[in-house]
């Protein structure tokens, strides 16, 4: 698979994304010249991370055929003080709510995803230290 991705600068630290057809936009903080118009591109990996994991555990879930009623994946980071400033930790907690919740089912495809699966999990565990919990209600 292929990815083309193009940024174009619109003004100032902004920029237009284009990635296989979808448009979205990017800004610095405004302490360095931006003025918000878009998430932070470090702090996107984050999402892709997100992204990536939940959508292998919604689809390992449905194929063990468990229910629920809601699903989502929270992630918080640690980086460094100084530059390059990266991700040192990353937590990823899974959030589900139902009523007939399997945790063992729910362990095993969050084991699937972070661990053989999740193609951003690989890349950022090379660079960081990523843990998880798992929260049902």
């Amino acid at each position: 698979m292929s990815y083309i991705t193009r940024i174009t600068n619109t003004e100032d630290m902004a920029f237009e994304v284009e990635l296989n057809g979808h448009r979205f936009m990017i800004d610095a903080d405004e302490r360095v010249g931006g003025k918000d118009k878009g998430p932070r591109p470090k702090a996107l990996l984050l999402s892709g991370l997100a992204g990536c994991t939940g959508m292998d555990v919604r689809s390992i879930l449905g194929k063990m055929k468990m229910p629920f009623d809601s699903f989502s994946v929270e992630v918080d980071a640690e980086t460094t003080d100084e530059h390059p400033i990266v991700y040192t930790r990353i937590m990823l907690r899974y959030i589900f709510t139902g009523q007939d919740l399997d945790r063992a089912k729910i362990q095993k495809a969050v084991k699937l995803s972070t661990e053989k699966y999740c193609g951003a999990h690989a890349m950022l565990g090379k660079a960081a230290t990523i843990d998880y919990e798992i929260i049902t209600n």
